[in-house]
């Protein structure tokens, strides 16, 4: 049996992961609950990860709070920092790769082109700094890696953009939704996919590629785009108003350009990532299709 230890099992992609049928018969995911392994505690981490008889991690757990991280930075960076370092120096340890979860916050998003895997980083606040910090444990541990970085998350299930225009139009006639910081919406089961492919080849491989990459789905919109298309497939809409960024002021400053370069991960990976607009009809089918079964339920 393939034993692989998957972090933040609970979270849109560790799901995912946990939901794909792509995995092969002799893998196990072991994705252990809060209460059997702490990510905030690295000396449990080293121990866990020595005694669990792994052939790789991936690590999907973090503190994903963005606004909240600027007022708890201690607890972000335990778990988005001190916790991928933990993960990183038992997987070097045990002689195995590990799969480290990153995002386009680490970029400032002043750059008008995609950003390719080498471009500087620059946070603009606690969730990207803890997150590029997670990267450099990840990449100074000696371990087999792959750090991959993705953005504008969703799925059918957790606290995302799609769930909240949904949630939103329910309770008002109009929304307001920022229309000038762009990216890629990118769908957890894409990603979970992208993570799979790698671990398997990093498990089955000593000379699969390593290193940092990118992957999103394909296509660029603005928030507002992506909301205006999730009520486009929804039949419905709100009314919905295109604002700027310093018209909805939050704690945490945002990258105004999120995409991320594909050319890396297609050339060693041959990942070929769909549109957008095509990830977000699978999950507005489903999450649809659900809302019909619970209003038949009522």
């Amino acid at each position: 049996m393939v034993r692989i230890l998957l972090t933040g099992g609970t979270g849109q992609v560790g799901l995912e992961l946990i939901r794909s049928r792509g995995w092969p018969e002799n893998a196990q995911l072991v994705a252990p609950a809060r209460s059997e392994l702490d990510l905030s505690d690295v000396s449990a981490i080293v121990e866990y990860v020595a005694g669990g008889n792994f052939a790789a991690i991936i690590n999907s757990g973090a503190y994903t709070a963005v606004d909240r991280a600027e007022s708890e930075i201690v607890a972000a960076w335990k778990i988005n920092a001190l916790a991928p370092a933990g993960l990183a120096s038992a997987a070097s340890a045990a002689g195995i790769p590990i799969v480290q979860i990153s995002t386009d916050y680490v970029f400032d998003g002043a750059r008008r082109e995609p950003y390719c895997e080498n471009d500087a980083v620059r946070p603009l606040g606690v969730y990207g700094a803890s997150k590029e910090a997670g990267e450099q444990a990840v990449r100074t541990s000696n371990a087999r890696h792959v750090i991959l970085r993705t953005a504008w998350v969703y799925s059918e299930h957790g606290s995302n953009f799609v769930k909240t225009m949904l949630r939103l139009a329910k309770a008002a006639p109009s929304i307001k939704v920022v229309g000038d910081q762009i990216g890629s919406p990118t769908s957890a089961v894409d990603i979970a996919k992208t993570v799979q492919k790698i671990t398997l080849s990093l498990i089955n491989h000593r000379a699969a590629p390593t290193g940092t990459y990118h992957f999103t789905n394909a296509g660029v919109g603005s928030w507002f785009d992506f909301a205006r298309e999730i009520f486009r497939l929804r039949g419905t809409s709100p009314a919905l108003e295109e604002i700027r960024t310093f018209e909805y002021p939050t704690a945490a400053k945002r990258p105004a350009n999120s995409t991320l370069s594909h050319e890396k991960i297609m050339a060693d990976y041959g990942v070929n990532p769909r549109h957008w607009k095509d990830a977000l009809s699978d999950v507005m089918a489903s999450l649809l299709a659900s809302e019909v079964l619970r209003e038949e339920e009522r």
